[in-house]
């Protein structure tokens, strides 16, 4: 039992035997973690995103990747068990659905990207998800310093053998629960999900590692809509528009059928929004059928 209590998470008591200890048999992340592609029908889906963008001004418009963190952040809600973390050998609850994501300050090879963190309550709307993530991005582009900005530029300033120590010592604390919150909450790292639009950049079929800084469990990394030839039920093909996702998850917070529901959740959301949107989530059905995915013919 650890002495301290974390300030981003609660201690989980009640696992298996097995669960607990998992993270004494896989230490570290990326020993731990598990790569999975997802692909969906978004036809139906950018017709309600050109409907849903029609009635607003161009500063509040929605794409695709407002949905998918918007999307990400209802199931994170509604599945819990996805939103843990291991921190010194323990598995932790986290408090609060979290998600971070980077941004192109302008688009060309020397621009920085700046990392934005954002907490999201459960059942909010859509619009105030697309209002916040778009603030918080333009604010991300202004030029202005933000705290973890500051952080770091400080901390690069310091030799290297003395900036090892010290983020060796922010691993020894973290470890013992003793990393104050004040370092923890603007950390874009201690997260409950890390996303990547890098389908802005053409870039599409990329997997993310898992960092093993912070308390990041699960990374999606959203490519380019594309368009390809799809066999129904029936066997007759149709081309269609399809985005994929690829997903990086440390194992050792949860089982493999927990994560396939919460797929399965995320799935119906990014697939028909218009449905999805105000639906509670309890009333989603357990699982979808592994007839409705979508198989692509070579």
């Amino acid at each position: 039992m650890p002495l301290w209590r974390r300030s981003d998470g609660e201690l989980l008591k009640d696992l298996s035997p097995l669960r607990r200890m998992m993270p004494y048999v896989m230490r570290g992340r990326n020993e731990s973690v598990v790569y999975h592609m997802t692909q969906w029908d978004v036809g139906d889906t950018r017709a309600w995103l050109r409907e849903y963008n029609r009635a607003r001004a161009p500063e509040q418009r929605a794409t695709l990747f407002h949905l998918l963190v918007h999307a990400c952040a209802n199931v994170l809600h509604g599945r819990p068990g996805l939103n843990r973390f291991v921190a010194g050998g323990r598995i932790y609850q986290r408090h609060g659905v979290w998600i971070s994501f980077a941004a192109k300050t302008h688009m060309n090879d020397d621009a920085p990207l700046a990392t934005v963190k954002l907490q999201f309550p459960p059942g909010e709307a859509f619009d105030d998800c697309v209002r916040r993530i778009t603030t918080a991005i333009n604010e991300a582009r202004s030029g202005r310093e933000q705290r973890i900005e500051t952080e770091v530029r400080l901390l690069t300033k310091l030799p290297g053998p003395v900036l090892r120590t010290v983020l060796g010592a922010g691993r020894w604390l973290d470890r013992f629960n003793l990393l104050p919150a004040a370092l923890i909450e603007p950390d874009p790292m201690f997260t409950s999900m890390f996303l990547a639009n890098l389908g802005s950049l053409h870039i599409d079929g990329a997997y993310h590692h898992l960092y093993e800084y912070g308390t990041c469990s699960l990374f999606g990394v959203m490519g380019a809509v594309r368009h390809v030839v799809v066999a129904g039920r029936a066997g007759a093909t149709s081309v269609r528009e399809v985005l994929q996702a690829n997903w990086s998850f440390d194992e050792r917070v949860n089982d493999g059928f927990y994560c396939v529901e919460g797929l399965a959740l995320l799935k119906r959301m990014m697939e028909d929004p218009r449905q999805h949107m105000t639906k509670s989530l309890d009333s989603a059905p357990p699982l979808v059928s592994t007839s409705d995915a979508i198989e692509i013919v070579p």
